[in-house]
């Protein structure tokens, strides 16, 4: 089998990965539509592997025959093309110092995320100790917010999207205890995007892919909110 360039992008995703959420999020505000391939984790399809042998989502296959095996390379790929909403001109600094943050959470954050959320995949951990260290990057984000509704001024951008789905990871773990730390702003700048409607046409429900399944083209241009 070999990699055929599609006549519409596919995307290969999985509804609750956090990176395959950010680079949905991006594609539904920018109107780049994809073929929506819904991935099951422990079944992957061999059409994705052969395109990305490290199975992981989100892939994204273009027109143009590239593959493209990272969030945020698939998050600039959407907006490059269309940015009407201005993710990547934010109102207070730009788009290096969005990187830089996003890096941030991808590394350290992402780190002490996966320690806290799931210790049973790993030997001599404490949950407790991965969270308090995660918090640091929290209270970071809490502070920024305090003087802004989003992370880099009133309106969403890049680093709002590129980190919020591991940030609703973080808190889903122990809401009770989320939701009882001292940070207000980070609390309703994450209510505010899980509950837009771009977040709700992301989380849509869809069956797993298999060949021959009809086409589910993402965003329906219907439900894009700007």
């Amino acid at each position: 089998m070999s990699i055929i360039a599609p006549a519409l992008p596919v995307l290969y995703s999985f509804r609750r990965c956090p990176y395959a959420m950010r680079a949905r999020l991006a594609l539904a505000v920018s109107g780049q539509t994809v073929e929506l391939r819904e991935v099951d984790l422990k079944d992957k399809p061999v059409e994705m592997l052969l395109a990305s042998p490290k199975g992981s989502v989100p892939v994204l296959l273009t027109t143009d025959g590239k593959v493209l095996e990272e969030s945020l390379d698939i998050m600039l790929w959407a907006l490059e093309r269309h940015d009407p909403a201005g993710w990547l001109a934010p109102e207070s600094g730009g788009l290096e110092e969005m990187l830089a943050l996003i890096a941030q959470c991808d590394s350290d954050f992402k780190h002490h995320l996966d320690r806290y959320k799931y210790p049973q995949r790993y030997q001599d951990v404490d949950a407790l100790t991965h969270r308090s260290a995660g918090a640091t990057f929290l209270l970071l984000l809490d502070a920024r917010l305090k003087a802004h509704t989003f992370l880099f001024g009133n309106q969403p951008a890049l680093a709002d999207m590129a980190i919020s789905p591991f940030v609703r990871q973080f808190a889903k773990t122990d809401e009770d205890w989320f939701n009882q730390q001292p940070w207000p702003a980070l609390r309703a700048w994450l209510e505010s995007i899980i509950r837009s409607p771009n977040f709700a046409l992301i989380m849509t429900k869809h069956a797993k892919w298999a060949p021959g399944d009809a086409r589910i083209c993402f965003p329906d241009p219907s439900q894009i909110t700007v």
